[in-house]
């Protein structure tokens, strides 16, 4: 019994969530490749503007030349197109029917951790230091957010990471919400924070 149960927990975790890691993944690794791109072509001519700066808000340019926009030495994209890369290959991994162990798992869930808090920082700084929004930074945030908390709903109902029952089942039935919650908050806070540009 114990060997079956320890079986199934390895097992891959069907077919909806493997999508949503691809799709997440894709959405991440697109956004990290057009910023890199922008800002190369920024390197090599400081007068470039990124096509998605629209407006004094709306303006990718005005992220990309921030230091929040080199936190480690380097262009952020590049570690996204790391990082997404990786999601992908897990979710195509589990398409094609692989099965990972609880350690697994949880290092995965570890990097997505990583993952949600470096862009809640980076969002942090976007709307109040650099004073900016850029779109394609948007769509990883989202990306982000969405694949950290399904990934946590999938080790706690599956028990690679220990919860109380409640929480088993909550998460069990209402996947959606901790994403969905966590997504209106930031979004409300972008609403605020320009709140007259946007109804001027």
């Amino acid at each position: 019994m114990g060997a079956a149960t320890a079986e199934a927990r390895a097992e891959g975790t069907g077919r909806a969530f493997a999508l949503l890691l691809v799709i997440t993944g894709a959405a991440g690794l697109l956004a990290s490749w057009v910023i890199t791109i922008d800002k190369f072509k920024l390197l090599q001519d400081p007068g470039f503007t990124p096509g998605c700066s629209l407006n004094p808000v709306v303006s990718c340019g005005s992220v990309m030349e921030s230091d929040q926009a080199e936190a480690f030495g380097f262009p952020n994209p590049m570690l996204g197109l790391v990082a997404y890369a990786v999601v992908i290959c897990v979710g195509a991994s589990l398409l094609a029917g692989a099965a990972f162990p609880r350690w697994y798992w949880l290092t995965f869930l570890a990097g997505c951790l990583f993952g949600v808090g470096f862009v809640s920082w980076l969002q942090f700084e976007s709307l109040y230091r650099i004073n900016a929004l850029c779109l394609w930074c948007c769509l990883a945030w989202a990306a982000t957010i969405v694949l950290f908390w399904y990934v946590l709903s999938l080790t706690v109902r599956r028990g690679f990471l220990p919860a109380p029952a409640w929480a088993r089942t909550f998460l069990d039935e209402f996947t959606w919400v901790p994403p969905v919650l966590h997504l209106g908050v930031i979004g409300m806070l972008v609403l605020t924070r320009w709140w007259d540009f946007w109804t001027s």
